[in-house]
Formats: structure tokens, sequence, C-alpha cells
């Protein structure tokens, strides 16, 4: 009897996609530092032609 009403109760799981949309707040803060190494020939050149950029 026991064995019986049990076998009545299944579990059930639904997954339903949401009808709203899914909206995502990200606040991001990207930092760099760049470090050039020039070789000293090539510093002089850039100071030399100033305008080669």
């Amino acid at each position: 009897m026991m064995a019986f009403s049990l076998g009545g109760c299944i579990p059930r799981i639904e997954i339903a996609p949401s009808t709203e949309p899914i909206v995502i707040n990200m606040n991001v803060k990207i930092e760099h530092e760049i470090h050039i190494k020039v070789d000293k020939d090539v510093e002089k050149m850039l100071k030399t032609q100033s305008d080669i950029f």
C-alpha cells in the first residue's frame, strides 16, 4: 500500500528560458603602462629627424 502511494509522487523539474532579457552591468577599469627601450642610435635618429613620424 505504501509503495503504491509513493509511486504516484514523481519529482518533476522544468527549465524554461526567461522571457526578460538578461542585463549584465560591468564596470571595468583597464590600466596599462608601456616601457620602450630604444637603442642609442635610434634615439639619436629620432632626435635629429623629429619629423620622421
